[in-house]
């Protein structure tokens, strides 16, 4: 899964949500920096991935653009999911996305002097041009592959990726449905273990 998705799976807890958002930014176990709120959340977003790359529906997904793609289809399939949850939104929450992104991207400001020196210098980019409310649309999910076929030097070939998107649509759909139902419930056990 990409941001929202790891943002919303977090619920309202401010800490959790920070570092379920940075993780992808921290190596290794040592979360003695951080608030052990936010260090839960950096666990809380492995458990996710883990649990997310094993899944068969997610596996249904990769399998249907791998021959394009190769080993980037599981970035292209987490950027997919967050679209649909993106789209869908009203579904899953009752705060409109655009309030929901804007208190995160406060908090995200808030806490600025916590997160990883890598975060700290996208996070003006990704504020400016708004990414995570960018995924509701086509258009907008396709200007972030877009950016990351360019941070891979050309080499994802992830600019077309949203060609795959509209073809597939409706079956992807289905999948991240499928297959969101169950990450949640998965993820609801994880939270109450970290309580």
């Amino acid at each position: 899964m990409n941001y929202l998705a790891h943002i919303y799976l977090s619920g309202n807890d401010t800490e959790l949500r920070i570092g379920n958002f940075i993780a992808d930014s921290v190596r290794g176990k040592d979360f003695t920096m951080f608030p052990e709120r936010v260090a839960q959340g950096i666990i809380l977003h492995r458990h996710i991935d883990t649990f997310t790359d094993s899944h068969p529906i997610v596996k249904l997904s990769k399998d249907l653009i791998r021959s394009e793609y190769g080993h980037w289809s599981s970035v292209i399939v987490d950027l997919y999911y967050d679209h649909f949850l993106a789209a869908n939104w009203a579904d899953f929450h009752k705060e409109p996305l655009d309030i929901y992104v804007e208190q995160f991207y406060s908090d995200l400001k808030k806490n600025y002097n916590i997160l990883p020196e890598k975060v700290q210098k996208f996070l003006p980019y990704m504020v400016d041009q708004n990414w995570i409310s960018s995924y509701a649309t086509v258009d907008g999910i396709s200007r972030i592959f877009h950016q990351m076929n360019h941070r891979t030097k050309n080499r994802s070939k992830m600019n077309f990726a949203p060609i795959e998107l509209v073809k597939y649509y409706n079956e992807m759909e289905r999948h991240f449905r499928e297959f969101f139902e169950d990450l949640e419930f998965h993820v609801k056990k994880q939270r109450k273990a970290l309580d």
